[in-house]
Parts: C-alpha cells; structure tokens; sequence
C-alpha cells in the first residue's frame, strides 16, 4: 500500500532539507571503495537489515486556527452609533446588546403613528356611534388641521432639499465631508416622509368628514376598521424599524474586532475606510469556537474521512501535540498556487484554551495500521542523478546504488514501497578509508 511521505516526523521539512543535503553528499561521495575487488572491514558493523515492522500510517500537512462561526455585525439602515458597549476581546453571550444606534427619528414616528392609531380608533367609534354636528364641526377642524401641517411638512421638505443640494456641492468641491452629506441626505428623506404621512393624515381627515355626513351605514363602518388596521401596521412597521436599532449578539462569542466607535455613521452598503470622519461597514466582528483547517492534496484526499484522529502542532507552543478529530472533508476542491486541494475541517479536542486564530500549525492525520512494512533508517538513505536510493554490498561486500521507492516515516525510519526485501542488508555507514567524495557508483539494474 502507498503511504505519504514523513507522516511521523515532527518537523518533515527540515527533516526533507537534511536528507536532501544528506544526498547532494552522498550522490558524489562514494568512490573510492568500489575499486576495490575485496572488502577488509565487517560487513555486520557497517550494514544493517530490512525490518519488516507494524507501521501506522501518518499523513502530514499544513493547517490554519479559524474560527467556526464569525459574523460581522451591521445595522440594517445607515445611522449614527449612539452606544457602543462592547470592547475588542470581551466576550458575550446570545442576545446580548452590543450597541444602539440613533433613534431620535424612529421615536418621532413612533408617537405620530400612534396617534394615527388613536385616532383611527377614534374614528370607528364615531362610524359605529353616529355622528352628531359636534363631530362634524370637528372633523371639518381635524381637515383644516391636516391642511396646515401638510402646509408646513412641504415648507421643510423644500429647505431641506435646497439643503441637500448646497451640501451635495460642497462635498463635490471636498469641502465637507461623507458624513455631513449623509445626515442632509437623512434630513431630505425624513422631511418627505414627513410630507408623506401629512397627506396620509389630510386623506384620513377628509375621509372621515365625509363618513360624518354621509352617515354611518356598514361601508362606512368597514372604511373605518381598514383605517385602523392599516394604523396599525404602520406604527408595527416602525417599531420593528426602531427594535432594529438595538445591535444584539447572534450567538455567544468573543468580540475579535471593533470597526467603529460611539458617534461614528455606518453605512452597511458603503466601503470602510481608516479615515476617522469616513463611514463603516460593520460596528463588530464576532467570533465563535475554533478549529483547524487544513488543506489536503488529491493524491492523500482519499485516505481522510470524517471522525479520523488527528495531531496538531503549533509554532506557538513547539513542545505540545494537541488532539483533534476531522468534522469535514470539503466536497469540492480548490485551487492554491496551481496545487488542487481540499479544505478539511478538524474539531479541536484539546488546546481550545491555547489555541488563537490564525496562528499557523502543522497537522497530521494518523492512519490505518499496516501489520507488515518494510523500514530502513532514515540515515541510509542517498540520492543519485536525483533518484533516491540506498547502498547495498555486492558479493564483495563493495557499496553499490540500488534505488527506491519510499512511504512513510516513522520516527527515525521510513517506510520502503519498492526496490529492497525483508532481511536485505543495507550501508549505514561508508567502509573505512572511504569517503562519499571518492565513491564510484556501481548501479544495481534488478
């Protein structure tokens, strides 16, 4: 069976390094003994066989600490951060208030729309109870009344237009910025929602003037109870829009960054920015849980699978092996410096009080077993014009190159797919008077 290479070595790349330095040494270095046509020295003292051992099968690469959950919190309408009351590392619960947003305009529609309620109340009870020239008198006032504050709401809706335009020409020259804009923009918008709801009231006003004279039958009536119903929607409609100012965690967490202060405009559709008079995206990010992701290569994808153990390494804290179990195998690959990989999620079950995210790790997926392996030492191994190999003695007991194949690390060994057999004997040391600089390789062709 093919196993991935340095599965078990801590660290494989300094591990790889050695071994290629090893090789660049050996693949010139031994000479001088295969001139020779008989060996003065033992073979046993130089030489040691091919074990066939239990091996289990390691899979190492690299990993990141990421959050599971994280989310950065926005309100749902532009406006001004009023009250921030969270800090960057608290933590926080379900439903906890994060920050309130300005409200001082939702408040003003909340009591307006709340008369309209009254008022529409008022009405039914009229169209039910009948009307008598008091109420006509009076609803011909409540005309008049609606008549004037229309009168006034268009009145603010052209200052503030005219407003809107003489900032919208400041911020073009650059002499005012975003967020003055803003708020005359807010200004505009409020003044014709203003003039909206004015006509809405002159609309309700005339209505029920003519439902005082035209009597009370059962249209009339039925008028009235739509009135009062679409009232109350409206103010509903507006209390949803102010409990939206009120910026609550959506899951327990820790806060991990802070975009915005108290005071500052934040615009969720806009781009954020390090200017402090510029607009924000998000108030907070939250963060929950960690794990580790870990990208896996097509050729090893296959031996992972979702509850497999796992060791995980830290360059923050060297000496510890922490323990985790694969939660996920990504069902697509991607793309990562023209490598296809998969992404592989690995629930943490130890080091979650260490641990941070982002910090970078090493990981390594531990296998199956495999009963009988063939292993050489690390040690022996020799690379020739860029094959790998190892020495094997002649009948002379001279050095000679044989390549392999190799599988997996274990410890100090490593595994042996292809090339040598169980009882084999191998050099791990040159014959004395030799060295790998005056070596002539002889080339085993079996």
């Amino acid at each position: 069976m093919h196993l991935p290479l340095f599965g078990r070595i801590k660290r494989p790349w300094l591990w790889i390094t050695a071994l290629g330095l090893a090789g660049l040494l050996a693949s010139g270095a031994i000479a001088f003994a295969l001139s020779r046509r008989s060996a003065n020295y033992d073979l046993d003292e130089l030489t040691v066989p091919v074990e066939l051992t239990q091996l289990t099968v390691r899979i190492p690469v690299s990993g990141t600490v990421e959050p599971i959950r994280t989310v950065n919190l926005s309100p749902k309408s532009a406006g001004t951060v009023k009250t921030l009351y969270v800090e960057q590392g608290d933590r926080v619960t379900q439903g906890q208030l994060i920050a309130l947003m300005d409200s001082e305009q939702l408040d003003a529609q909340i009591i307006q729309n709340q008369a309209s309620v009254a008022e529409a109340v008022a009405q039914l009870d009229d169209a039910r109870n009948g009307a008598s020239d008091t109420d006509i008198g009076q609803a011909e006032a409540a005309v008049e009344a609606a008549r004037a504050q229309l009168t006034d709401a268009r009145a603010r809706l052209t200052l503030t237009a005219d407003e809107l335009s003489r900032n919208q020409s400041l911020y073009d020259q650059g002499a005012i910025s975003r967020r003055d804009l803003d708020r005359a923009l807010n200004d505009s918008r409020s003044a014709q929602a203003g003039v909206t709801q004015a006509l809405a009231r002159l609309d309700e006003a005339n209505q029920r003037l003519l439902d005082q004279q035209d009597g009370n039958d059962a249209e009339t009536i039925a008028q009235a109870q739509a009135r009062l119903i679409r009232a109350q929607g409206q103010l509903q409609a507006v209390q949803a829009q102010l409990n939206d100012t009120q910026i609550r965690a959506p899951f327990d967490g820790i806060v991990t960054q802070r975009f915005a202060d108290e005071g500052a405009f934040v615009t969720p559709t806009a781009t954020a920015s390090d200017v402090t008079s510029a607009t924000s995206t998000a108030i907070v990010a939250i963060a929950s849980g960690l794990e580790v992701v870990a990208e896996v290569t097509e050729a090893d994808i296959s031996r992972i699978a979702v509850g497999q153990s796992v060791e995980i390494q830290a360059d923050a804290f060297p000496e510890q092996t922490f323990k985790g179990r694969v939660r996920l195998v990504a069902p697509e690959a991607i793309e990562q410096a023209n490598v296809t990989v998969f992404q592989v999620r690995i629930q943490l079950l130890t080091g979650l009080d260490q641990l941070r995210s982002n910090m970078n790790t090493n990981v390594v997926f531990v296998g199956e077993q495999l009963n009988e392996a063939l292993v050489i030492p690390a040690v022996s191994i020799i690379t020739q014009s860029g094959e790998t190999g190892v020495l094997v003695p002649t009948e002379s007991g001279q050095p000679e190159f044989k390549p392999v194949t190799l599988g997996s690390p274990d410890g100090d060994h490593i595994q042996v797919l292809d090339g040598l057999q169980a009882g084999e004997r191998i050099f791990i040391d040159l014959p004395p008077g030799q060295s790998l600089d005056n070596l002539t390789f002889g080339r085993n062709r079996q």
